[in-house]
């Protein structure tokens, strides 16, 4: 039997980002775990919700660019340290090795296995939140995390996972079954029951 826990977000553990920005002419970094994708088709966008207090806000409004990265396990400590501490008292700009892309406000780091430049599409207002969608302008990956088709390897990248529930940190585990692929026993099974 199912309990009824209420209206809770279950939608855990989702992946860990670092969503940067250029705020006050120097980078700025925070930790985001609620990345939405918008469609599979080009031009592919994005979309997370930030309190209107964080100071990168600012700087993804003013120069309407902005970069997602994608750290690995190895990047849990300063993930985690660009989430506790605000830019508008620390200068998180040399926590991490940078390079740049495409665009000229949107900072990549070269630590991360994966990094996307974005341009701001709209912001809609939530109240306490700003909901930013981004149409993404570049996606740079580490060789090392490509298959032999230049496709991206999630489990080379070793994604960090971020669960509500816990309040933990967690890694990705073991393939399961192959997608659009393992369910059509029973789609043959149900479709000769019509």
């Amino acid at each position: 039997m199912k309990r009824n826990l209420g209206p809770v977000n279950a939608l855990y553990p989702s992946l860990t980002t670092l969503v940067g920005a250029v705020v006050d002419g120097r980078a700025n970094f925070l930790a985001v775990a609620h990345v939405g994708i918008m469609n599979h088709g080009q031009p592919q966008y994005l979309s997370f919700g930030l309190n209107k207090a964080h100071h990168t806000n600012q700087g993804i409004i003013e120069h309407r660019e902005f970069s997602v990265c994608i750290p690995g396990e190895d990047m849990v400590v300063q993930t985690d340290y660009v989430g506790l501490v605000s830019g508008k008292n620390t200068d998180k700009s040399q926590v991490f090795e940078l390079f740049g892309g495409e665009l000229a406000h949107a900072p990549l780091i070269k630590g991360c296995p994966v990094c996307m430049e974005c341009r701001l599409s709209q912001v809609l207002d939530f109240k306490t939140h700003d909901v930013f969608i981004g149409e993404i302008a570049a996606t740079h990956a580490e060789e090392s995390v490509l298959r032999a088709d230049g496709s991206i390897d999630i489990a080379r990248v070793r994604p960090l996972l971020f669960d509500m529930a816990s309040v933990r940190y967690w890694s990705l585990g073991a393939e399961v079954a192959p997608c659009w692929s393992v369910g059509k026993q029973l789609k043959a099974a149900r479709q000769g029951k019509a």
